[in-house]
């Protein structure tokens, strides 16, 4: 991509500047329309750097409605163009966000996807090693799109088992884990060029709402912070980590019993991030459209400003980019705007926006990303409960009364498959709560006295008991309670919590992802009588 010299800070207008902090949001489906009109904002406000998501729809508020996310093989494609043309429009280069957790594909269809966070914090700490590759693989991913910034990962600390909106994207619930893989995947993606982001300011772990629609309050005070959630963002800042994004959470002890959200409070950004811990890099809000902010002020352009004179120095998914100029003009001293722009232009300088030789970037391999996920695997299977639960499957006595029950995935799996040839058995499968109702698979089970079950979660995220159906969890109660099971979770740890009779299986395997790389990893771990490496990371009731 052609490189572009950067407009001189000292030759830019005030206006000019003030445009770097906003990095709209941008839709890689989106129509032509509203590509022209982003082209006409990059040119007539010299706008710092743009948010990527895959569409208006998938955007997590549903930024205009509840329509249907509409998927698109092209959408890779669509991006590294839109990347090229929104450059083109651009006097002083743009600093391309997105964000991309687990990888790409967290917005983009076709592209590589690496495990949750949660399941990263399963691995021993011997292993921290592939945390890092992670982080440089997402980065080298990112890079071949165009894209110099990462608004990951989490700094959370998941000591919520409800919380609604972190749960599988943190590390887990030991602080220093968390500091420590977050450092890892950090140093990763700086490794080959990436900027990271540590997230979210001071701590969205231990709360019960989810900021994209309501304001969690946080009700800890200082010394009890300084302890626990803010352990690993003051990690990052003593590894000079690039830049720490405000979450949109409160924390009244902070702010004279106030619940105002951390994102316009100067009390968390300017005394506890900027003096107290002494953090002078980047400042990054969370997503300013988010419903616990966006409909604080009636005047557009309000919201910016107090963002800004928070202590934020990068505005995300400012929807009011004209008018929060205007206001940020109006009230900001022309110090504070040098100071911004100044840590803006010090990572766009690090990202290599304005190096003038341009480099040629290699698309992705998914052969490498495979086996990176089989690694993770193989090292974060967790025994949860085992009573001789092998003993139990490959006992000659038992061979004729196993069957095998697949729950929300066909029988046709790879945990299956590889099981297949050394451990055969009739198998079954439940895909969803009408099959136990169509089907015969009740009385089919009856004559058996041992079931291997692989149960397929179908959500990550707790809402509506992670999308497990009621009719199902009754079925899985009776099969506890009346034969002898083993199970294998495919899906997030949480979930263990909304199935009942845990307590009467034989044994329990949780595997985190449902990637075929996971499922033949658990399959090849059982039939070599394997122990599992991996840790649970976070705590669970009920098992």
């Amino acid at each position: 991509m052609e490189r572009k010299q950067k407009l001189n800070m000292q030759t830019m207008t005030l206006e000019q500047k003030i445009g770097q902090f906003f990095f709209p949001a941008v839709f890689i489906n989106d129509t032509e329309e509203n590509i022209q009109e982003m082209e006409r904002l990059i040119k007539e406000y010299n706008i710092g750097g743009l948010t990527f998501f895959h569409s208006r729809a998938s955007a997590a508020t549903n930024y205009e409605s509840k329509k249907k996310v509409e998927f698109n093989d092209d959408s890779f494609q669509r991006l590294k163009d839109l990347i090229v043309r929104y450059q083109k429009c651009a006097s002083t280069p743009l600093l391309m966000s997105i964000d991309a957790e687990w990888g790409l594909a967290m917005r983009v269809e076709k592209t590589p996807q690496y495990p949750y966070a949660i399941t990263l914090g399963a691995l021993p700490e011997r292993k921290k090693d592939l945390v890092y590759e992670v982080g440089k693989q997402i980065g080298l991913d990112l890079k071949s799109a165009g894209i110099h910034y990462n608004l990951a990962p989490l700094a959370d600390i998941n000591n919520n088992p409800h919380n609604p909106v972190i749960g599988y994207r943190s590390f887990g619930s030991n602080k220093e884990k968390v500091a420590q893989y977050a450092l890892e995947y950090l140093r990763g993606m700086s490794d080959v060029g990436i900027l990271g982001c540590l997230k979210h300011f001071p701590g969205h772990g231990n709360t019960s709402v989810d900021s994209h629609l309501g304001l969690p309050v946080l009700e800890e005070n200082l010394e009890q912070l300084l302890e626990n959630e803010l352990v690993p963002f003051i990690k990052g800042i003593e590894n000079q980590v690039d830049s720490i994004m405000i979450g949109h959470l409160a924390v009244p002890a902070l702010n004279d019993g106030k619940e105002t959200s951390a994102t316009l409070s100067k009390n968390i950004i300017e005394s506890l991030l900027r003096e107290r811990l002494g953090y002078d890099g980047l400042v990054i809000s969370d997503a300013l459209n988010m419903h616990s902010v966006s409909k604080l002020y009636d005047v557009k352009g309000q919201l910016e400003w107090e963002a800004f004179n928070a202590g934020n120095d990068v505005l995300c998914f400012a929807e009011n980019v004209a008018e929060g100029i205007q206001e940020i003009l109006k009230n900001a001293s022309p110090e504070r705007i040098d100071a911004s722009l100044d840590r803006i232009m010090k990572c766009k300088q690090k990202a290599g926006l304005f190096d003038t030789d341009s480099v040629a970037v290699q698309d992705f391999d998914f052969e490498i990303s495979s086996q990176l996920n089989r690694k993770i695997a193989d090292y974060c299977i967790t025994e949860i409960k085992d009573k001789n639960s092998s003993i139990l499957l490959f006992d000659a006595k038992n061979r004729e009364r196993l069957a095998k029950l697949s729950i929300y995935k066909s029988i046709n799996n790879s945990f299956f498959k590889t099981l297949a040839t050394v451990l055969p058995a009739p198998e079954y499968a439940v895909e969803n709560a009408a099959d136990l109702i169509e089907t015969t698979i009740k009385e089919n089970l009856a004559s058996f006295d041992t079931i291997l079950i692989s149960l397929f979660i179908p959500k990550a995220k707790p809402l509506n008991k992670f999308d497990l159906e009621d009719t199902v969890l009754a079925f899985l109660s009776e099969l506890f309670e009346t034969k002898k099971c083993v199970l294998y979770v495919f899906g997030n740890p949480y979930a263990l919590q909304v199935i009942p009779n845990l307590e009467k299986t034989i044994g329990i395997v949780e595997m985190y992802q449902d990637f075929n790389e996971f499922q033949i990893s658990a399959a090849e771990q059982l039939l070599e009588d394997k122990k599992g490496k991996g840790i649970l990371p976070v705590s669970i009731t009920g098992v």
